[in-house]
């Protein structure tokens, strides 16, 4: 074995033994809560694709209707991920969010669809959604659209999610005016970092001019793997850069998230002993004890 193949072996080792995950703090089970509502509005939020975004949205909102949460997803990709996810069609649908957001006449209460887990409901979208940023950018009060739409319900639920597009277009500037906060989950990977900056440039422009209640929630890091160096460098650059916004859950890597999707369901349900659904659970915990969704 040569000088550096050994080196390369050496190295190998070493990240094979490396910790799977550093020592994480406790959350506790949250008490049921006595009412329900007013919402607090959570946006869902990363102009990168492939974050995770959708089956973070789906898996935390079905484990906070575990905790006894009431809980509203508002699929705001024209994709419709997030609908398909949760066995929704909304192709067969006559009214989605695309609805709410032309007509300020209809009633968000009539586009609501109940989903197969207790507690969690959901406004579909479908391809629909994508004219409506075209449509809206003459209207008055564009970027208050969303707002309007879910002021009706605001009572109704604990929290209310918003599934972005990965855009930082009209669409989800209407979710930032419409959230009081952000959750941004972002890969374990130095491509992802990049587009945070522009991200929370974003929000900071939303909070100064369109909504001055908004804040980031925190950071989710997602397809994590700890036995490698380069997520484990991702997660230590980005606790840098913002401190304790980054969450204590981390989101590791399973095929179990896209078998759940094929399943339609959460990972909760789909397979509620895997690891990734605990994931989700401990995510839960820590963002009620975090005050966020309380």
């Amino acid at each position: 074995m040569t000088t550096e193949s050994g080196a390369l072996f050496e190295a190998e080792v070493a990240e094979a033994k490396a910790p799977e995950a550093p020592e994480k703090l406790e959350f506790p089970v949250p008490a049921p809560l006595d009412s329900h509502g007013p919402a607090r509005v959570i946006a869902m939020c990363n102009q990168k694709g492939g974050v995770g975004k959708t089956t973070t949205t789906i898996n935390l909102a079905a484990a906070l209707a575990g905790y006894g949460r009431t809980v509203l997803i508002v699929d705001f990709d024209p994709q419709g991920a997030a609908s398909a996810g949760l066995g929704i069609n909304a192709n067969e649908l006559d009214d989605t969010v695309y609805t709410l957001l032309m007509d300020s006449k209809s009633d968000i209460r009539d586009v609501i669809v109940h989903t197969a887990v207790p507690g969690l409901d959901l406004v579909p979208a479908n391809i629909d959604l994508s004219a409506a940023e075209v449509q809206l950018v003459n209207e008055v009060a564009r970027e208050q659209a969303l707002l309007r739409a879910l002021r009706p319900v605001l009572d109704d639920y604990d929290v209310i999610m918003i599934d972005c597009q990965p855009s930082l277009g009209l669409l989800t500037v209407n979710a930032l005016t419409a959230a009081h906060g952000v959750l941004i989950p972002l890969g374990a990977e130095y491509f992802a970092l990049r587009g945070v900056a522009l991200l929370v440039d974003t929000i900071d422009k939303v909070t100064d001019r369109l909504n001055p209640k908004l804040r980031v929630d925190g950071i989710l890091a997602t397809m994590v793997d700890f036995r490698t160096l380069h997520s484990r460098e991702v997660i230590e650059r980005v606790r840098e850069a913002f401190g304790d916004k980054l969450f204590d859950t981390t989101i590791s890597r399973t095929v179990k998230f896209p078998d759940a999707t094929v399943a339609a369901e959460p990972i909760t349900t789909y397979a509620p002993n895997h690891p990734g659904a605990e994931a989700y659970r401990r995510l839960a915990r820590e963002l009620i004890a975090r005050g966020d969704a309380a």
